[in-house]
C-alpha cells in the first residue's frame, strides 16, 4: 500500500497523458474519411464499412496469437452482439456522412451530444432522476448545438439541416455505443466488446457495399495509407490508450480529459483542411463541450 501511494503522483500524470492522446487521436478520425473521400473518390458508405472492417482484420489475428481467451465469447452474448451489432454499423454510418456534410470540426462537436443522450436514457430506462444538473446540462447543450448548426443563420440551416439531424444522430448512436459497452464491460475485456462490435457491425453493413465503390483501394494503392491511419489510429491505438489510462485514472476524470476530441478536431481540420467556423460556432462548442464537462464532474 504504501508503495502504491509513493508511486502515485508518477502514475497519475502518465494516466492524463494517455488519454489526452487518445482524445487527440479520435479527433483525427474526420481527417481520415476526409482524405479517403474528397483525395480517393471512396463513398461515405465503403468508409463506414471499412473502419470496422479493416480494424477487426488486424485486431483479430493479433488476439489471436497474443490473447486468443479474449475471442471466447459466451453464448449469453451472441444476441447481445447481434442487436449491438445494429448500433455500431449506425454510429459508422451516421458520424462517416456527419463528417462529409457538415465538416469535421462541427461532426466532432455534434458527437459529444452523446453525455446528454445517456442522462435521457438512464432517465427513461434506469429512472435516474433529472436533476437541476442534468437539466442545465441538456439545455446548455441544446442552445450550444443550434449555435454550432447556425441556427441564427436561417439561410444556412436549411441548406444543411440534414448534416446537423445526422450529426446528432451520431451522438445518439455513439452514447447507446457507451451504455452496451458498459453493460458488457461487466463481465468481458474491453478488447472482446470492441471486436465482436466491430465483427457484428461490418456483418450488418457487407450487404449494403457496392463493389465498385472499393475500386480506388486496387486502382490507387495509396490509398490504404489513410486506412491504415484510420485502423491504427483513432481506432485501436485510442482505445489502447484510453484503457491504460484508466487503470490509474478515475472513468470521470478520463471522459472529462478524452473532451479534447473536438478540439483536436477544429485544431487539426484548420491546419490540414482550412475549415474555418464563425465566433458563434466555437461559443456554441465550447458549450456541447461544457455540458459534457459538468455531466462528467456530477458522475464523479
Amino acid at each position: 500500500m504504501k508503495s502504491a501511494i509513493r508511486n502515485l503522483p508518477s502514475a497519475i500524470p502518465s494516466g492524463y497523458l494517455f488519454v489526452f492522446l487518445a482524445g487527440c487521436l479520435w479527433g483525427s478520425i474526420g481527417l481520415f474519411f476526409r482524405a479517403l473521400h474528397d483525395q480517393f473518390g471512396i463513398s461515405a458508405n465503403a468508409i463506414a464499412y471499412l473502419r470496422p472492417a479493416a480494424a477487426l482484420a488486424v485486431l483479430a489475428p493479433a488476439l489471436l496469437i497474443l490473447q486468443p481467451r479474449l475471442l471466447k465469447l459466451p453464448r449469453a452474448y451472441w444476441i447481445f452482439f447481434a442487436l449491438f451489432g445494429i448500433n455500431t454499423a449506425a454510429y459508422n454510418i451516421f458520424y462517416a456522412q456527419s463528417v462529409l456534410l457538415t465538416g469535421v470540426t462541427t461532426a466532432a462537436i455534434l458527437l459529444y451530444t452523446a453525455p446528454i443522450f445517456v442522462s435521457l436514457i438512464a432517465w427513461r430506462v434506469w429512472r435516474e432522476p433529472l436533476d437541476a444538473r442534468k437539466i442545465g446540462a441538456i439545455i446548455t447543450a441544446f442552445v450550444g448545438c443550434a449555435l454550432v448548426a447556425r441556427g441564427y443563420d436561417v439561410a444556412a440551416l436549411r441548406l444543411n439541416a440534414f448534416g446537423v439531424a445526422v450529426g446528432v444522430g451520431a451522438g445518439l448512436t455513439y452514447a447507446l455505443y457507451s451504455v452496451l459497452s458498459k453493460a458488457a464491460l461487466k463481465n468481458l475485456s474491453a478488447w472482446t466488446v470492441l471486436t465482436y462490435a466491430l465483427f457484428a457491425g461490418a456483418v450488418y453493413l457487407t450487404p449494403f457495399q457496392n463493389p465498385a465503390d472499393f475500386a480506388p483501394l486496387v486502382d490507387q494503392p495509396a490509398a490504404w495509407l489513410p486506412l491504415l491511419g484510420l485502423t491504427l489510429g483513432p481506432t485501436i491505438g485510442a482505445l489502447a490508450l484510453y484503457s491504460a489510462g484508466l487503470r490509474v485514472l478515475p472513468a470521470s476524470n478520463a471522459s472529462i480529459v478524452a473532451t479534447v476530441e473536438p478540439v483536436a478536431a477544429g485544431a487539426l481540420s484548420f491546419l490540414f483542411l482550412g475549415e474555418r467556423l464563425e465566433f458563434l460556432q466555437w461559443i456554441g462548442g465550447a458549450l456541447v463541450i461544457g455540458a459534457a464537462i459538468w455531466l462528467s464532474v456530477g458522475k464523479r
